[in-house]
């Protein structure tokens, strides 16, 4: 936080504060649009959580949240000169965080949810999109899911085939899993199986939640059951999003020229150095390999173009601009394997920003 103006006097003091502040609340007060002229309304986005599923943490709590959310708007503020005001909730139910941000967001033009527990999440994020009309976005899901699609499209054309002659695998069905596999099936993949701990999820198998029991329906065209190492053999694509480990005969069963995005951390749910015995595109999301899967490539800019339009949503098409103009921003790089920005490339936020700001505009939800 910074000031715009100075105060050095009387007069300075009287103009922004008391009696000039009045003027534009005043103006607000006529014509509710001007807070976006006025205010800092169209710059800011609250980065919300409950504390209830923080990295690899699980649930610590809000205090202890606090310095992930404050790292969060210090990575929005850095790659996407987007402002952010962390804002860590003592409250877990649906219905109070649902709310409590209700209440708060007058003061701010999007809110970004960060580490709630699925499936709760779900229903947080379609609640507040209904009654809300600014972005929201639980970077959790859809962050990851752009830089994945964006990754996979790449490795598709690296190795000279299509989205839609992919079958893919994922392990893992929270709410990160489940947004990467509805963007897929957005984006036109070819097959796709989801497992979690019990198995592959397939629609007769007892015990689905709400979530789990959607992606049945959506999913698994060759209905798959058993578990996810069955599921592997023969398969194009590998994406982990779980805390399990895959066994090397496993990937070793996988179809030639093999994509394996192991992006747990802080240990990968295959070592890069098995899964390069065997596959041809390996990504992770740790720093210390290349190909780094990382949100932080996608929620800055998407959010930067979003207020730049001052957006009244954030819809599915947007994701998938945002996810074509990060893929198409690897050029000669990836003859040598590389599918994804480097985190420090300076072209990804604006180059998101104005794919979703241009996207916004035929979606009908930019307001400028």
């Amino acid at each position: 936080m910074r000031a715009t103006v100075e105060v050095n006097d009387a007069d300075g003091l009287s103009l922004a504060y008391t009696p000039g502040v009045a003027r534009v609340c005043s103006a607000i007060a006529d014509e509710p649009e001007l807070v976006h002229t006025y205010t800092w309304k169209s710059s800011v986005v609250a980065v919300v959580t409950d504390g209830s599923a923080v990295l690899g943490l699980g649930d610590i709590g809000p205090e202890a949240s606090l310095p992930v959310m404050e790292g969060k708007s210090l990575l929005f503020k850095q790659f996407g000169g987007v402002e952010s005001v962390p804002l860590a909730l003592a409250c877990t139910e649906v219905d109070d965080i649902v709310e409590t941000v209700v209440r708060l967001a007058p003061s701010f033009g999007g809110i970004n949810l960060e580490d709630i527990a699925a499936p709760r999440c779900f229903e947080i994020e379609r609640r507040l999109r209904e009654r809300l009309d600014i972005p929201v976005f639980h970077d959790d899901q859809h962050g990851t899911a752009i830089v994945v699609l964006a990754a996979l499209k790449n490795a598709a054309r690296l190795t000279g085939r299509g989205l839609g002659e992919l079958r893919v695998v994922v392990s893992g069905a929270g709410a990160s899993a489940i947004a990467v596999t509805k963007i897929l099936l957005t984006a036109g993949i070819g097959d796709i199986a989801v497992g979690d701990s019990k198995g592959i999820i397939h629609a007769g198998r007892d015990g689905l939640n709400p979530a789990k029991a959607e992606i049945a329906e959506l999913t698994n065209k060759g209905g798959r059951s058993g578990s996810i190492e069955s599921a592997l053999a023969g398969a194009d694509v590998f994406i982990g999003l779980s805390a399990g480990q895959v066994p090397e005969p496993a990937v070793a069963s996988m179809a030639p020229d093999a994509i394996v995005f192991a992006m747990a951390n802080p240990t990968p749910e295959i070592h890069p150095d098995v899964a390069h015995k065997y596959a041809r595109v390996v990504a992770t999301g740790r720093s210390d390999f290349p190909n780094q899967i990382n949100n932080v490539l996608a929620f800055p800019g998407v959010f930067r173009g979003a207020l730049d339009v001052r957006a009244s949503d954030i819809t599915e098409n947007m994701k998938l601009a945002a996810a074509e103009a990060l893929a198409g921003l690897v050029g000669d790089d990836l003859a040598e394997g590389y599918i994804i920005p480097g985190p420090f490339d300076e072209r990804v936020a604006p180059a998101i920003a104005s794919a979703v700001a241009e996207q916004a505009g035929r979606d009908g939800v930019a307001r400028v």
